[in-house]
């Protein structure tokens, strides 16, 4: 493993009524609070694996859709030879020279050229013909000859910027990028725009008052149920806007002038007929409440008299409330949530009752608690210290990190939704990925094991004593 630093950083459907009498508008600019500087973004939503009970998205080869979360953390790519780098060479020339090209070779060259960018770690191999790639991506993602074409050109756009970043490209990418989103016929197509929207806006050097007005522009689209890009009651580009608002909203410290409109509009799609876009809206309002709490407590006027392993509801709903106003019916959206979490609902299919129910639980949890992560767990130990998050992703037979933060989720969500089965080879070698999500690795996870073991036994005893307490 790379010596990486490895400090922790702490960034600090879809059928709704809402939608329904409201108007689709272009989505209006969001202007930032701090002055804005162009600058190459080094830094980087959804699932880990806790140590319990893994699952998550894992993307196929021609869209971004789901799969095993343990594909994802425990894959090793293949021992690193020359032959690799060959290979790449060749789908490179094959990509850029596209004179007597058919569609056909195309689409096999860019899922060859993914495979190997997401299996192995090469900056060096592509950095020199960035400029000539991203020329061949944008004229088979303005062709739209077939649909495995353009989603294959826009995810190796995606993991071309998170292997080699650059300031340059959102300026030329993200007009056609944002042209593809609207204007394309395929939903497939517009969803894997619209992930691609996200990365380029994250590591093409995008500003700030560009994230913002990207912001907007997924919201309106989650606000009209799709109909603002004509995709009218379509799940995969609503649950997708929703997914890039939260991982671009980890970017950013100061959310007061979009967050009314945001809660609003997410608390809305919590009544979506789609469970994947109910849950995507839940983790967007449980990053916020995050946020916002961390601001709060941060601020000297705000001084909590709460400890960390005690902390009140009430008291923390309260001083929200009074921090912001657009907290003020936090009780309405806790009644919405324990309504899911407890699944007294028949909205979705029977399919997606448990998965609503256990996302659902934790979202819950954070809105009363907002110090408190995904998949938290406040029974304690022999000591009375709460075990907190159980959500751990594994690297490889080495160590793992703990997903106790919801920016942290929506981070490694974001990264793995293009990165797939290479995630753990990039975090391990490339410098860009891990100052996306900075986790002190807790190394020789032969010596976890036992440890777990114990902390098993721990949580269980915790959970006996809080039964008979």
């Amino acid at each position: 493993m790379r010596d990486l630093r490895r400090r922790a950083l702490e960034s600090n459907k879809t059928v709704s009524r809402k939608a329904q009498s409201k108007q689709a508008s272009p989505a209006p600019s969001r202007p930032g609070s701090a002055p804005a500087s162009r600058a190459a973004s080094r830094a980087v939503s959804r699932a880990g694996s806790d140590d319990e009970d893994a699952g998550g998205n894992l993307s196929d080869e021609t869209s971004f859709s789901v799969g095993s979360l343990n594909e994802i953390l425990n894959s090793e790519a293949p021992e690193s030879t020359d032959t690799w780098r060959d290979a790449l060479n060749e789908r490179m020339d094959e990509i850029i020279d596209r004179k007597r090209s058919s569609i056909q070779s195309r689409e096999k060259s860019l899922a060859n050229y993914i495979h190997l960018l997401t299996s192995y770690y090469a900056e060096d191999d592509i950095s020199g013909r960035g400029a000539e790639l991203v020329t061949a991506f944008l004229k088979s993602i303005k062709a739209e000859s077939s649909d495995k074409e353009t989603v294959l050109a826009l995810k190796a756009l995606g993991v071309s910027l998170i292997t080699s970043p650059s300031d340059m490209i959102y300026d030329s990418a993200s007009p056609a990028v944002k042209r593809t989103i609207t204007d394309s016929e395929s939903m497939a197509t517009k969803t894997a725009a619209i992930h691609t929207l996200g990365v380029c806006t994250f590591y093409g050097g995008a500003i700030k008052d560009e994230i913002f007005e990207n912001m907007a522009f997924l919201l309106e689209i989650v606000a009209s149920d799709g109909d603002s890009i004509s995709a009218q009651d379509e799940p995969l580009p609503v649950t997708a806007a929703l997914e890039e608002w939260g991982f671009l909203a980890t970017r950013l410290e100061d959310l007061s002038s979009v967050v009314e409109e945001a809660l609003s509009t997410f608390t809305d799609q919590l009544s979506s007929s789609y469970a994947a876009v109910q849950i995507a809206a839940g983790e967007n309002i449980a990053l916020i409440y995050e946020k916002f709490y961390s601001v709060m407590e941060a601020d000297e006027s705000f001084d909590s008299d709460e400890s960390d392993d005690e902390p009140n509801p009430e008291t923390a709903i309260s001083k929200l409330s009074s921090y912001d106003s657009a907290f003020r019916n936090s009780e309405d959206l806790i009644s919405n949530l324990e309504t899911l979490a407890s699944f007294n609902t028949h909205r979705v299919s029977k399919k997606d009752q448990k998965s609503v129910r256990i996302n659902f639980s934790d979202i819950l949890n954070s809105i009363q608690n907002p110090s408190w992560g995904p998949r938290y767990n406040d029974a304690t130990n022999a000591n009375y210290v709460a075990f907190g998050s159980r959500m751990v992703v594994k690297i490889n037979q080495d160590g793992w990190m703990r997903i106790d933060k919801w920016w942290k989720m929506h981070r490694l969500q974001g990264l793995r939704r293009v990165l797939q089965g290479g995630f753990v080879t990039h975090y391990e070698n490339n410098s860009v990925v891990f100052e996306s999500l900075p986790i002190m690795i807790e190394n020789g996870f032969k010596v976890e094991k036992g440890k777990k073991k114990t902390m098993a036994a721990e949580r269980r005893q915790g959970l006996k004593t809080s039964k008979h307490s």
